[in-house]
């Protein structure tokens, strides 16, 4: 879309401009998080629409919705025609409910009060080290999701359309199918393991997660046609995992934590294959990227270390942290991208 802003088209504006136009960012996130709210992707599904229609189908002011559109227009996510519609874009589609990729989860959950109020204390953060969450709202993340079960639902809804936006670009990536049983230990309530299972029908799968969790999985493994080949394993990945399988893995579980809390979750993984030394770890993370290169994993960072203290990592800190664990790294990841870490016990045991 040529109305997208991005590295090609912002690179003839004056450095000043382009300085200013990084502050914008907390604007144009509003912007996206109203119309998301509003379903505008959804009204313009079967076709262009007047402002004065939108308004009166999303019961808004007509004068101040045009003016929000007009902006998110200037940014590709919709199309101003010449008689003033307003038309859908390639952008505006992932803002569509129910559509195979949407986004619209994730764009209420990036605009929603715990994350920009979260942001807020960043310099919280950046002067004590302690995530700018507590100090926001005085408890932990995960405290506030119990307490608030609308934001707790609005995080569960984004984490599950981040997962089947990333689950197929890992399966496609990574031959799982190497692996007799494997074990998804964090796994939620199985779609990325259903997944696995549904591409490779030899392979068996083992879920572990809370029981408040997995007390789900079973209707979404039985929907996958995979629950016969599936098990359900209640646990903590602090605590004690299931022994015997060949592939253990840990999807968007690590970077949630320190590196002291990772290592001990990681500890747990090799204490379950101390009895099969080809055995696999297999960690799905966000690999982080060269300095002075654009990837997202850099900004999703941000939100572990003001969420709980967690961190994405680059290759050398994944290395690190696998050799304090008793692991080492044996295949070569892609940076800047979501990439399948295949990890195995350390022949000398440390």
């Amino acid at each position: 879309m040529t109305g997208v802003v991005g590295p090609a088209m912002t690179a003839a504006l004056p450095a000043h401009v382009r300085l200013l136009l990084l502050t914008d960012g907390k604007r144009i996130s509003r912007v996206l998080h109203v119309v998301a709210e509003l379903g505008i992707a959804d009204e313009l599904a079967d076709g262009p629409l007047p402002v004065p229609e939108l308004a009166e189908r999303t019961h808004t002011h007509a004068d101040s919705l045009g003016r929000v559109l007009r902006v998110a227009a200037a940014f590709g996510v919709f199309e101003e025609q010449p008689d003033g519609r307003y038309a859908l874009t390639d952008l505006s589609e992932a803002l569509r409910s129910g559509v195979p990729g949407s986004q619209r989860d994730m764009v209420l959950y990036n605009g929603d009060e715990m994350l920009w109020r979260s942001y807020g204390r960043l310099m919280h953060t950046v002067r004590t080290g302690q995530p700018a969450f507590e100090d926001a709202y005085g408890h932990g993340f995960f405290e506030h999701l119990e307490q608030n079960p609308q934001a707790g639902a609005l995080f569960d809804r984004a984490m599950t359309g981040m997962s089947h936006a990333t689950a197929r670009m890992l399966i496609d990536g990574f031959d799982f199918g190497r692996f007799a049983r494997i074990a998804d230990v964090g796994g939620g309530h199985g779609y990325f393991l259903s997944e696995v299972l549904r591409h490779h029908p030899d392979v068996r799968g083992t879920l572990v997660d809370r029981p408040s969790v997995v007390e789900e999985a079973h209707k979404l493994l039985e929907e996958a046609g995979v629950a016969d080949r599936a098990e359900v394993v209640p646990g903590d990945f602090f605590q004690e995992l299931p022994p015997g399988r060949d592939a253990y893995v840990l999807k968007a579980v690590l970077h949630d934590w320190d590196d002291e809390r990772a290592v001990a979750i990681l500890g747990r993984v090799r204490e379950a294959l101390a009895d099969n030394p080809e055995g696999r770890l297999l960690i799905c993370e966000f690999l982080v990227g060269p300095a002075n290169q654009w990837d997202r994993g850099k900004l999703l960072d941000l939100d572990m270390l003001i969420r709980f203290g967690g961190r994405e990592r680059g290759e050398d800190q994944w290395r690190a942290l696998l050799a304090a664990a008793g692991f080492e790294l044996v295949n070569e990841p892609v940076p800047g991208r979501w990439a399948v870490l295949e990890c195995r016990p350390a022949p000398d045991g440390r």
